[in-house]
């Protein structure tokens, strides 16, 4: 390949300029460099908040291309197609991508590849999603590991190489192939009038996650290990949306929290480790690809559950009117920040598939449409390890009281006042933005009374043990 030939970079989930292998290698390669991202089947088939935070991903990315002379050149239809075609419109000589690791992306990405090559094209792909690629981290009997506890003691004390610069020079070349626009995409149409009462709660590219990070690495990071299971505190990172579209790097994220601990911080620990349950999820997805749509214990589909996403029980789930303040603060929050604590996802995931009884996926596939910070690995493993079906699971008999949790994590009662609106004289904007932020057809509105349980708790818990107990297996 001639220097002068340029590249073709495919964006997907590396929306940033820093830290970025696969851009750096293009750039390397001499020639003109052509940033593009590629609206194919699985951009299509996302959910509506992730894929209208990905659209705003995309448009912030653009504005920052475009201020330093480059730009973001869009298309949609099947990837192949899509390069082939702007490889004859603009002489490119090679590809090259950010790996993936979920079984639609590696499948396109294989016969992309093998089909490029045979064209005579210099495909490249290279890491950045993760720190550590899933085929270099090993048990002694040379499998992939099923628990993470051990995975975090291979993984700790490796070497994650320092992250990369942002490139000044990004070498656009002197004409640009022809693009769409991002507006025609309509990335955002099904999220309706929820988009206005999302907005502002979104943490959107490179330049806002960096000062995210630096925010969070300054002074909150040291309260981590108390401050996270506090779901009305301020006390995570906030970077889970960042890191699902590679607003910013895990390597740069792990060496932030190295330094700190370095530093002696208390809590930097254990962020390091919640860094790493997100590689334990890629990990178990690349090697049992089967975990993002079957349960991962064969066995488990045996288990008795509801797999109907409509009863009405669900659907008091759905809408966060279950009667548990913390199952519907939680589900509410969601609604309006398109996001959910942590704490408060493993008590809506546990009461859903244990109290009610009914299948993960229902909650997994409600989580898909909803959730801002969507990732493919890490919500498929938070369900399978809620419902006791998964790798380090939950046990199947563990479940937790939404009530005695929120007694131990919100005392003051400060998470259910901020989104639950019954039974306040003056409620909080965030908990009457809920009501603006839900469809129409629900036809819920603010005066409504707060509803009675749709299952007690302690005939939730029984129903589940007696199914438990009741397994063949």
């Amino acid at each position: 390949m001639s220097d002068s030939k340029p590249t073709l970079l495919w964006l997907r989930r590396d929306l940033r300029l820093s830290d970025h292998p696969a851009w750096a290698a293009a750039l390397k390669a001499g020639g003109p460099v052509i940033p593009v991202f590629i609206h194919d089947d699985t951009v299509a088939s996302l959910g509506a908040a992730p894929k209208w935070r990905l659209g705003l991903g995309l448009g912030k990315l653009a504005e920052t291309l475009d201020e330093k002379g480059s730009r973001l050149i869009l298309r949609k239809g099947e990837a192949l197609q899509v390069l082939r075609d702007l490889i004859e419109e603009t002489g490119a000589g090679a590809v090259h991508w950010s790996r993936l690791y979920d079984p639609d992306a590696i499948e396109r990405d294989k016969a992309v590849k093998s089909a490029l090559r045979e064209d005579g094209i210099d495909v490249q792909s290279h890491a950045g999603h993760l720190m550590f690629e899933p085929w270099t981290v090993e048990t002694k009997d040379g499998c992939y590991y099923k628990v993470y506890t051990p995975m975090w003691r291979a993984v700790k004390d490796r070497d994650v190489a320092e992250p990369l610069k942002a490139p000044t020079d990004l070498r656009p070349p002197q004409s640009w192939p022809g693009t769409d626009d991002l507006k025609d995409w309509r990335m955002g149409a099904a999220m309706d009038r929820g988009a206005d009462i999302v907005l502002p709660y979104q943490t959107i590219g490179e330049e806002a996650a960096q000062d995210r990070l630096a925010w969070f690495i300054d002074d909150p990071i040291n309260d981590y290990n108390d401050a996270r299971d506090k779901p009305a505190v301020n006390g995570t990172s906030g970077l889970s949306e960042n890191l699902s579209l590679g607003e910013i790097s895990p390597a740069q994220c792990w060496h932030a929290g190295m330094r700190k601990l370095n530093m002696g911080s208390k809590g930097a620990e254990a962020w390091l480790k919640e860094l790493v349950w997100r590689e334990f999820a890629y990990h178990l997805i690349y090697h049992t690809p089967q975990i993002a749509t079957r349960n991962w214990r064969e066995k488990w589909d045996e288990f008795p559950w509801n797999e109907d996403g409509d009863t009405p029980e669900v659907m008091a789930w759905k809408q966060g009117r279950t009667g548990i303040k913390f199952v519907d603060a939680a589900m509410r929050e969601m609604y309006v920040t398109g996001r959910m604590h942590n704490r408060a996802r493993m008590i809506v995931a546990s009461y859903l598939t244990k109290h009610l009884m009914t299948h993960w996926r229902v909650g997994q596939a409600w989580f898909d449409d909803h959730l801002t910070d969507w990732d493919i690995a890490s919500n498929a493993m938070g369900w399978q390890w809620a419902a006791g079906c998964g790798p380090d699971a939950s046990p199947y008999f563990r479940i937790f009281n939404p009530e005695t949790q929120l007694e131990k994590f919100d005392k003051k009662g400060n998470y259910t006042r901020a989104w639950i609106v019954e039974g306040q004289d003056e409620p909080s904007e965030s908990a009457l933005s809920y009501f603006d932020a839900i469809p129409r057809s629900w036809d819920i509105g603010p005066d409504d009374a707060y509803p009675e349980p749709v299952v007690g708790l302690s005939e939730g818990r029984q129903r589940a043990l007696d199914a438990y107990k009741g397994r063949s297996f």
